[in-house]
């Protein structure tokens, strides 16, 4: 099914068309959310602070693949929207193809490089092989992971945000299951919940791309697309390659305070490693919303209708300032939920997690004879994100 985001109330229109895409969002997080939770209960400190270590630079990976997924969502949709079904048939093909590229040499690149990567994180020596095993079953199921984006960007793009949500909603189940299973049952520790997210991600990867052949393959055209254009490819980059630094922008500041967090040992690392999702679950609806109104504003820009164009901007901001209030009223709510699922073996390290979480006050670090206490507040993280988020709403409603 695509939807014609050119017609209706645009307000209306807008939230009905992004409501999907942030729960899609929120499932998204439930992956790692679910690693380090299981991690925490079933296997232990170590396991979580592993997991944490290497989260940064999976955070990087995850830019490169949102990037993308803005890059062909809005040249997509402003084809869409101008009834060019034969080029908008074209620029799929050509997405997927440079998708399936840049996976291949991302995947590459990371194989080589990940023990140094960590190794520049100043990963401790006591959680460095579990990091290392983490994050090499992670890059192995890279290729899932961009094309499941891929897959995602182009339905928003044909104005369909339902169907990557249910495929979603139904592999991070999965992979709620499939991590116990191999925890529990299997005994595969931290190995076990990379192959699980793996396994989870690959399948919803799979589906996705199955039903979006069949549905583009259904759209018919006068004459037979092409399978790949070096004029489309460009303009898909023009807008991938600025979304993608943007995105990674924030993400190699988060390697900077994680290289800092680091340092403490793998204690505060597990602690920070549970309150850092939340964080980044706050974040996520953010670029998210905004990914929502950039398929919108495509869609019309494409047709035309720049008065639409302005009316869905004005209608994001509302809708955004809303989800802000809502997160303010309820985000220590789930910190208090969050948190203690990932209490099992960790004991004191809960502590550490919900002092990131819900206060404004200095919490103490681990001790480590006469160490000082490590002194980070959960509110200057945030105060280092507000520029870098308020400008990527700006940038993908453009």
């Amino acid at each position: 099914m695509t939807k014609d985001l050119t017609t209706g109330s645009p307000g209306k229109t807008l939230l009905e068309f992004s409501a999907p895409l942030l729960v899609c969002a929120i499932f998204q997080q439930f992956y790692s959310m679910a690693d380090s939770a299981i991690a925490g209960r079933f296997v232990g400190k170590e396991a979580l602070a592993a997991i944490g270590a290497s989260y940064p630079v999976t955070m990087i990976i995850m830019a490169v693949a949102i990037g993308l997924n803005t890059g062909c969502s809005v040249i997509i949709s402003q084809l869409f929207g101008s009834k060019k079904m034969k080029s908008m048939k074209t620029a799929v093909f050509t997405s997927l193809i440079s998708s399936f590229v840049m996976a291949v040499l991302l995947t590459i690149f990371c194989i080589l490089f990940s023990s140094s990567m960590l190794l520049a994180l100043n990963t401790p020596k006591d959680i460095f092989s579990g990091a290392r095993v983490y994050l090499d079953i992670y890059i192995f199921g890279l290729f899932s992971l961009i094309i499941y984006n891929i897959c995602t960007g182009i339905f928003a793009a044909l104005g369909d945000s339902k169907m990557p949500l249910y495929f979603l909603i139904c592999s991070s189940i999965g992979n709620v299951f499939l991590d116990i299973f191999m925890v529990t049952k299997l005994n595969m520790g931290i190995a076990g919940l990379a192959w699980a997210t793996f396994i989870a991600q690959t399948a919803a990867a799979l589906l996705a791309l199955a039903v979006l052949m069949k549905r583009v393959h259904n759209i018919k055209t006068d004459e037979k697309p092409e399978i790949f254009s070096l004029n489309i490819f460009k303009r898909l980059m023009t807008v991938a390659v600025p979304s993608i630094l943007q995105q990674s922008f924030v993400s190699v500041g988060n390697l900077f305070i994680q290289a800092l967090i680091n340092s403490y040992g793998s204690d505060v690392i597990a602690g920070y490693s549970a309150a850092i999702k939340l964080n980044t679950f706050a974040i996520v609806s953010i670029t998210t919303l905004g990914s929502g109104v950039s398929s919108f504003a495509a869609q019309n820009y494409g047709a035309g209708l720049m008065d639409r164009v302005r009316l869905g901007f004005k209608a994001g901001i509302k809708i955004e300032s809303d989800c802000i209030s809502f997160r303010m009223g309820n985000g220590l709510k789930t910190g208090v939920c969050y948190i203690p699922l990932i209490q099992g073996e960790l004991e004191n390290i809960e502590v550490v997690a919900y002092n990131i979480v819900i206060s404004d006050e200095k919490y103490d670090a681990l001790q480590k004879g006469d160490q000082e206490p490590m002194g980070i507040k959960f509110h200057e993280i945030a105060d280092y994100y507000l520029p870098l988020l308020k400008s990527n709403f700006t940038f993908n409603s453009r």
